[in-house]
């Protein structure tokens, strides 16, 4: 039995939020939430109530599910539409700024 809970348009790009994703896919849950709650990047905090919103999730879904038994199945930042900016440039030119936003996925899985 899994159960997922997303965060949409969380205002960080998706690869540094997957710098995080990466050190907790595949770890129980109780495992997981140690590693953001000690880890120094500052998407970690928004990512462990994305897992704790999963594992509430899950234990809603069945009543008799041992939440120590849970184990981080997929953990994704997709990206979201972008927000496009413009910097003045010298001679009249001008860049584009992109300011990138993700979706973050994180899906629980009871280990068999």
């Amino acid at each position: 039995m899994e159960a997922k809970a997303i965060a949409r348009y969380v205002r960080i790009s998706p690869t540094k939020v997957d710098r995080v994703l990466r050190l907790i896919r595949g770890s129980q849950v109780d495992k997981a939430q140690e590693i953001l709650a000690y880890s120094k990047f500052p998407i970690a905090k928004q990512v462990s109530k994305i897992l704790t919103s999963a594992v509430a999730n899950a234990s809603v879904k069945s009543e008799d599910l041992a939440v120590e038994r849970l184990f981080v199945k997929m953990a994704v930042a997709n990206s979201a539409p972008m927000l496009k900016r413009i910097r003045p440039r010298a001679q009249g030119r001008a860049n584009r700024i992109l300011k990138r936003a993700s979706h973050i996925t994180i899906v629980v899985e009871e280990m068999a």
